[in-house]
């Protein structure tokens, strides 16, 4: 059984542990070095509980957890009209390829409706399909991507421009 819980600011310390996982995966990607501390840190994780449009959630399969959603009303693409960023999504290897990941998906957005949009690397091929899979179910097509985004402003901090997902739910 899978459930989204919103995660509550005296469970930051396990969303910032799960959320190391993650980037040290995503860094690969990305091309970026932990600090000092041996940490990547996030820098934004406060604001998730301290501004109303941010909203974490933990994914819990049968209890345990096994991911996490960030949800945000920060653009990744400035300028475009939208209302929900699919900012930080994460599943724990255990739980990949079970339909976990497209549950939490469906779940995360049947919760928040308007404008969307999420950025994902294009060198990330397993994420790239996953996406291109679930959003174009839930949407029924009706979405855009733009390959390579043409904002500087956008891309990775290895450069590599970013993908970006508009859709409406």
């Amino acid at each position: 059984m899978l459930e989204l819980v919103k995660v509550k600011k005296e469970e930051k310390q396990t969303l910032l542990n799960l959320m190391e996982k993650y980037l040290s995966e995503f860094a690969q990607w990305e091309k970026v070095d932990v600090n000092d501390d041996g940490l990547f840190g996030y820098e934004w994780i406060d604001y998730y509980f301290t501004e109303t449009n941010r909203f974490p959630y933990f994914i819990k399969v049968d209890g345990k957890l096994a991911g996490l959603i960030l949800i945000s009303n920060y653009p990744e693409a400035p300028g475009i009209q939208m209302d929900f960023c699919l900012s930080e999504f994460f599943i724990m290897p255990k739980y990949r390829r079970s339909g976990c990941g497209r549950e939490a998906v469906f779940k995360v957005l049947d919760l928040h409706h308007g404008r969307w949009q999420l950025k994902l690397h294009p060198h990330n091929k397993a994420s790239v399909y996953f996406w291109n899979k679930v959003i174009d179910e839930y949407t029924n097509g009706n979405f855009k991507v733009v390959k390579a985004y043409p904002d500087k402003e956008v891309d990775y901090p290895d450069g590599t421009p970013a993908d970006v997902f508009f859709f409406e739910n």
